[in-house]
């Protein structure tokens, strides 16, 4: 019986390999792109470029005309809510992923029943679970647009992080906005009066469950060194000599968690810090005040440790006021470093570690 076999093709050696690519490489640098694609889209890899030319030309100009369907949108890619397989590096819980400053102008009620528009840089972030890619960033804000018609307090804060603490499926969330609030305030003898602006951030936060509402202020003084006081009153009456004590712009951010009941007014956590720091930075001035503010200065001189302790005396007398927190910064004029305190009081401020730049972040540049 004879038996057949087909015609076997042995394969080629380097040497013809290497022949084979040099020759279809010098077709493919000749060829059209639409030419190369036609045979084999690989072969655009061979050339220098290194791109593969299997697409059509492309149209450059913008489609103003070209509308989004349902079913269009259906088909785009969304990588942010993959699968878990897309996940690079630990697959960890993450205790806060968002977005922060996007600016909106937002309206705030006042103590004496006005309402005033401010510019607020707001931070939206939540928990996102191990399993998870990640978020839709852009449900934060637009949450958030949906309560921006409204005059702005916790309640509203509450009603907008229930949006899209549900929007994202999470399980903890936080918002916070920061804002600069004016208050009229009145010089201390000439009767002039002009706005004085604080920095101020609402924060609502919710972790397992349990809400809680925090208000930082940044207030603005002036502190005049108590050792320098003596020093210089000591060379004025042992040698008649004329000397000046020291003091400087301090700053001290409270945070200030509000406690279930009465409100606390921007304007009521204002007049506990100037009621327990007095010289607070002047807005107008003339000759009489700025004596008056010399004199004033004199009589509160105060170390950056007394100034934290008369903060949080003031705190811990107010029923509205829950845990909180006070950190002073004097910013010397005798030193080329700042003198710092922090002082807490309550689990929720606590902390074994800081922030690098915790305290350069209390300068004021007025």
């Amino acid at each position: 019986m004879n038996k057949q076999v087909g015609h076997m093709i042995a394969a080629p050696d380097r040497a013809e390999a290497k022949a084979a690519l040099a020759r279809l490489r010098a077709w493919a640098q000749c060829a059209t792109p639409e030419e190369v694609a036609d045979l084999d889209p690989v072969i655009s890899r061979l050339l220098p470029s290194g791109e593969v030319q299997n697409y059509p030309a492309l149209a450059r100009a913008y489609p103003d005309e070209f509308e989004v369907s349902e079913a269009y949108k259906a088909t785009l890619p969304d990588l942010q809510n993959g699968p878990s397989s897309l996940i690079k590096g630990a697959p960890r819980v993450i205790q806060h992923v968002g977005i922060s400053n996007f600016r909106l102008p937002l309206k705030f009620h006042t103590r004496d029943n006005g309402d005033l528009t401010l510019e607020t840089s707001v931070t939206g972030t939540v928990s996102l679970e191990a399993g998870k890619k990640g978020i839709n960033m852009s449900r934060i804000m637009r949450s958030f647009y949906k309560h921006s018609a409204s005059t702005f307090s916790f309640d509203i804060i509450e009603a907008a992080l229930d949006d899209y603490k549900t929007d994202l499926e999470s399980f903890d969330a936080r918002i916070q906005m920061r804002f600069s609030f004016p208050m009229k305030v009145a010089s201390l003898r000439s009767g002039l009066e002009g706005y004085q602006y604080y920095d101020f951030a609402l924060e609502l936060i919710e972790v397992e469950g349990v809400r809680r509402k925090i208000i930082h202020l940044d207030y603005v003084y002036s502190s005049t060194c108590p050792c320098s006081l003596e020093l210089s009153e000591h060379a004025r009456q042992t040698r008649g000599q004329l000397a000046t004590p020291h003091s400087q712009r301090s700053v001290a951010r409270i945070s200030a968690e509000a406690a279930q009941g009465d409100c606390l007014w921007f304007e009521d956590l204002i007049e506990m810090c100037r009621a327990a720091v007095p010289t607070e930075t002047q807005v107008m001035v003339k000759r009489e005040d700025e004596q008056a503010f010399a004199e004033l200065n004199a009589a509160n001189p105060i170390f950056v440790e007394d100034a934290a302790r008369l903060f949080a005396q003031r705190l811990e007398q107010d029923e509205r006021v829950g845990d909180f927190r006070v950190i002073a910064s004097h910013q010397e004029s005798l030193h080329s470093h700042d003198a710092v305190s922090v002082l807490t009081e309550g689990e929720l401020f606590e902390s074994e570690s800081l922030d690098p730049k915790l305290f350069s972040t209390l300068f004021h540049v007025g």
